[in-house]
């Protein structure tokens, strides 16, 4: 493929890769950690922030380099193949790629502060893919290049998928608002059932103790019914039972009864 790069940027690139191998050279290598959003979602049309940020052991200085990949998701598209320079900045200034996307990238990032984020404005249906997020901060140059998909939807897809989520959150807010009011009730059962004990048990102390003193009182009256003169007390009263059966013997059996007939005044 034809690089469409101007030739001052090329001489550029070439310069900081020479730079680069002398700085290898010269000075022991260390890590750079890169870190990106692994995924974006963004409607057609609009405006795609694509986050990048790097931590390295050594000062931001003017060979540090920021070089933003881009592989197409679309097997018909050019960049479907291989991974492609879309921007690349070095020395506080910022180099856009191919036509496809000159006019649409922009760095928004700040490299004093290890932030290299980029936005891209408007994005097509064409810009489905993987973006891929590379520094080198001399000697800081080993480092694995982070990577973002980037997904641009619809926009009625968009709010379909904010809808769903905004109806999970409702429904989860209700469900826990279900579980505290369950708990509540059965918290307060508990007490009420517990009170309802503790009553019948003093009420049953209060029942088992108010009988004593009326016994007394029974008792007393029941002597000073027994003292009161009253007359003469009337025995038993004895009646007799005849048979009336018939039989021979009927008028030689008599079996005395005995009522008992005590009278009190």
């Amino acid at each position: 493929m034809e690089s469409k790069w101007p030739n001052t940027i090329r001489r550029r690139i070439l310069f900081t890769g020479f730079t680069l191998c002398v700085v290898l050279v010269t000075r022991p290598t260390s890590a750079i950690e890169i870190h990106a959003d692994p995924e974006v979602i963004v409607q057609n049309g609009t405006t795609g922030i694509l986050r990048c940020t790097f931590k390295s052991s050594e000062v931001v200085s003017s060979v540090t380099t920021v070089t933003w990949y881009f592989q197409s998701s679309h097997p018909d598209s050019q960049f479907y193949k291989s991974p492609y320079v879309i921007f690349y900045f070095t020395s506080g200034r910022g180099f856009p790629g191919p036509e496809e996307f000159k006019d649409r990238v922009q760095f928004i990032g700040d490299i004093n502060k290890r932030d290299v984020s980029i936005q891209l404005s408007p994005t097509y249906f064409s810009d489905n893919g993987t973006f891929f997020c590379d520094v080198k901060n001399p000697p800081d140059v080993k480092g694995t290049q982070a990577r973002t998909e980037l997904r641009v939807v619809l926009k009625e897809s968009y709010s379909q998928n904010n809808t769903t989520f905004i109806v999970a959150g409702v429904c989860g807010a209700l469900l826990v608002l279900v579980l505290i009011a369950v708990a509540a009730c059965i918290v307060m059962r508990v007490l009420h059932n517990r009170h309802d004990y503790e009553g019948c048990t003093s009420l049953e102390s209060v029942n088992s103790q108010a009988p004593q003193p009326r016994k007394k009182v029974e008792s007393r009256v029941e002597g000073s019914r027994s003292t009161s003169p009253s007359g003469p007390l009337q025995g038993p009263v004895i009646y007799a039972q005849l048979d009336h059966s018939g039989s021979k013997n009927s008028f030689h059996k008599m079996e005395p009864v005995v009522y008992a007939d005590i009278r009190k005044n």
